[in-house]
């Protein structure tokens, strides 16, 4: 029986997205696979998505970049944390590779923690990577030039692998010669709008909108917000908003994707998974302006030739100034979604490395 290790970043959910996606894709063409997965995303977010059995070793071999919300990165914390992890790098990498070889897996994908594609190389264990970001050139982006030998040695890791399999939409990684594009990573929901409106009794006739930031927390003062007549909210539970109009998701005991593809907009911040399934399901998207992340141009760029988009400030967000956007949003021509191809492409390119 073929075994797949998986190591996942648990910086947000977006990266179990976009492997998980993979990982169903893979199963359907190989039904006998074995999966590990390697993270400390929650078992239960991962129950949810992935189809079928696997085993979780919750360890985690990246960090990504600190936070101090869903948006603001702790730069020195970060710069601090880089510094540390790899002080000792050559020692790291041969424990990860003991770890690998001791978990007898046939192959290695990772989205996107490095240490394990360097340790994977180091054990003789062929590994792919997959994202549409990488540490490195986020790292690079906040911490250069001060530690370039850091930033070689993540960029070695990534070089190290079989492919890096780059999902649409992707920054560029002019830095690698292994990147393998491949279509956006989504999944398609069903729209459960009837029975939405059914079960909260609420008005066909209004628009209903989805927050949703991420897997990082940073909750809104909704309380504070003002009155927008017309519109019913899902947000999450664990914001104990008690107000009329304002629902949480988790009440509808819908999968999230089902929830998202039933709303007529979405409210989140940039981020590789919720710009693409919301394109790919056709809902309209107002997202938080996030001009220091390096990777947010790329994707809005995409996700406004792709879908209904517009961003809104940080004050808008939090002070609830919002009618205006929604409004526009709604009213502008809706286009075509694009198909979620990379988890087929992905999956064939994976099938003949077992």
């Amino acid at each position: 029986m073929p075994h797949l290790l998986v190591a996942i970043s648990s910086h947000g959910f977006g990266h179990a997205m976009q492997a998980i996606l993979v990982l169903n894709a893979l199963r359907k063409r190989l039904p006998t696979l074995n999966v590990t997965l390697r993270t400390q995303v929650s078992a239960d977010f991962l129950a949810s998505r992935l189809h079928g059995d696997f085993k979780l070793l919750p360890h985690a071999s990246d960090f990504g970049m600190y936070m101090h919300s869903a948006v603001d990165v702790d730069v020195a914390a970060s710069a601090a944390a880089y510094s540390k992890f790899h002080a000792n790098w050559s020692e790291k990498v041969a424990v990860e590779a003991k770890a690998l070889v001791a978990t007898q897996a046939d192959l290695i994908l990772a989205d996107i923690p490095y240490l394990t594609l360097a340790g994977a190389k180091r054990a003789g264990i062929p590994a792919v990577a997959l994202c549409s970001l990488n540490w490195a050139d986020i790292y690079w982006h906040y911490c250069a030039p001060k530690a370039r030998q850091i930033h070689q040695q993540m960029q070695g890791a990534y070089q190290s692998a079989r492919y890096f399999l780059q999902a649409e939409p992707f920054m560029p990684m002019r830095d690698l010669d292994n990147t393998r594009p491949i279509g956006p990573l989504a999944t398609i929901g069903i729209n459960r709008r009837i029975s939405i409106n059914q079960q909260l009794q609420l008005n066909p006739e209004q628009s209903l909108v989805l927050i949703a930031l991420g897997g990082i927390k940073m909750p809104l003062p909704l309380q504070d917000w003002p009155k927008m007549p017309g519109i019913s909210w899902l947000v999450p539970a664990a914001w104990q908003i008690q107000r009329p109009g304002f629902y949480t998701w988790e009440s509808l005991n819908l999968p999230f994707i089902d929830v998202l593809r039933s709303c007529d907009v979405v409210i989140t911040k940039p981020g590789y998974g919720t710009f693409t399934e919301a394109a790919c399901n056709g809902v309209a998207v107002l997202y938080l302006e996030r001009e220091d992340w390096p990777e947010t141009i790329y994707l809005e760029t995409w996700l406004k030739k792709q879908a209904r988009a517009l961003s809104i400030s940080r004050p808008q967000l939090e002070q609830g100034t919002i009618l205006e956007s929604l409004k526009q949003v709604l009213a502008a021509p809706k286009p075509k979604p694009p198909s979620a191809t990379g988890a087929v492409q992905a999956a064939e390119l994976l099938l003949p490395l077992f």
